[in-house]
């Protein structure tokens, strides 16, 4: 299906020019403080996140035999596979660093996709849906314009606060807060019909700096512009961070981390509650 026809009104190649006639408009669209959040998330994120090819090797693999998909959340274009026909995203800091070449990028939110109905086979929200101020509105677009499949790449708050060393010793109180802000795996799979939940294993030099990718690499949470990628450390702030952080540096200098977790440094991959879900539109 030609790009031009999905967006409502919107012709692909006119996208970039609407785009800047609306940068003034995020007050008066809604977008407001999620629009911040991005915003500031986004300033560096290129720098840091990047796919990560075996992870990408699985999302393409879900998406096989899928000729059409919407990226939901799409941000820089990481895990867009081939067939993406368009990306929504609000925050235009994240559109703006989008490879020449990739989907055109339209600007609005999860909950108001402005495409038609069952334009696409599929439609993919790789690590965003803990962004969305309303995930069932979210999830319902997402079924609205995709005619075949959702694949949703996500964390399981439960799991990996207790599986990722990070968050359970050196970080717990961010860990909870950024819980609070997760979406629980049991929520979303109750807003889709017959989901299947599949172990997304991190792999030690993983090229994508989400929250769990350095467990292996523990000085990389002591750089400010891995933290500035992440939204673990973006959403809570210095206050929660700074004392465990202090802890880790010590703990690296003296050599006490490594000996406490000998065990992961051959591990080639780590299970720490990322989760491919999967579901019928």
């Amino acid at each position: 299906m030609p790009r031009e026809n999905l967006a409502r009104g919107w012709r692909a190649g006119r996208i970039s020019a609407t785009l800047r006639r609306i940068r003034g408009a995020s007050a008066s669209a809604g977008y407001g403080p999620r629009v911040a959040s991005y915003d500031e998330l986004g300033r560096t994120y290129s720098a840091t996140r990047q796919a990560d090819p075996r992870i990408a090797a699985i999302i393409t693999t879900t998406l096989a035999g899928q000729r059409s998909v919407i990226n939901i959340g799409a941000g820089t274009g990481s895990y867009e596979p081939a067939q993406t026909v368009a990306a929504i995203e609000p925050s235009l800091v994240m559109i703006a660093q989008r490879p020449v070449g990739s989907a055109p990028a339209i600007r609005a939110v999860a909950e108001h996709v402005p495409l038609r109905d069952n334009c696409a086979d599929a439609a993919l929200a790789v690590l965003t849906i803990h962004h969305w101020t309303d995930l069932a509105a979210g999830v319902a677009e997402m079924r609205r314009v995709a005619r075949r499949r959702l694949v949703f790449l996500t964390w399981d708050p439960a799991v990996i606060s207790e599986a990722f060393w990070l968050l359970a010793e050196y970080l717990p109180e961010a860990g909870a807060a950024d819980a609070a802000l997760a979406v629980p795996i049991d929520r979303l799979t109750a807003l889709l019909d017959d989901p299947a939940i599949a172990p997304v294993p991190v792999p030690h030099d993983c090229a994508d700096g989400f929250g769990a990718a350095f467990w292996r690499r523990p000085e990389a949470y002591l750089d400010a512009t891995v933290q500035a990628g992440m939204s673990l450390f973006t959403k809570v702030g210095q206050r929660l961070v700074r004392p465990g952080l202090d802890r880790l540096a010590a703990d690296l200098a003296s050599g006490r981390w490594y000996g406490e977790h000998a065990g992961l440094l051959d591990r080639t991959e780590l299970d720490v509650g990322y989760r491919l879900v999967t579901a019928a539109a």
